[in-house]
């Protein structure tokens, strides 16, 4: 289907507190419907830990933990943009928001719809 786009991409927050650096091959583009991704918007990239880098800011993001309390959503504490959140079905990954990226346009990669709304959901 094409080449895809691969490298280092780098992104940032909406107010550039959180700059960040992802290394990979831009294949697979995610949107979750549980009803945090629905409120957030956000088209997903996967990526292993070892491909997301922090370049400045790790004091500015805050923590989001919902749920079964696994996943690990990352905002910017300054304009409160999601930028990326550790993974709860797979935790040694990142699903880092697209739409942070410097330069990617989601219509060159698949955005393909995963099942978020039938996960196991922790009663209150």
């Amino acid at each position: 289907m094409g080449n895809r786009p691969s490298g280092t991409f780098k992104g940032s927050c909406h107010c550039g507190s959180v700059r960040f650096e992802v290394t990979g091959t831009l294949d697979d583009f995610t949107m979750c419907d549980c009803t945090l991704c629905v409120k957030k918007n956000a088209v997903m990239y996967k990526v292993h830990e070892s491909g997301l880098k922090i370049l400045s800011g790790e004091d500015k993001l805050q923590l989001y933990r919902w749920n079964t309390r696994v996943a690990q959503h990352y905002f910017c504490s300054v304009c409160g943009i999601y930028t990326f959140h550790r993974k709860r079905a797979a935790p040694d990954h990142y699903g880092v928001n697209v739409y942070c990226l410097d330069g990617v346009d989601i219509a060159d990669v698949p955005v393909r719809r995963v099942d978020g709304t039938t996960m196991s959901v922790v009663s209150a």
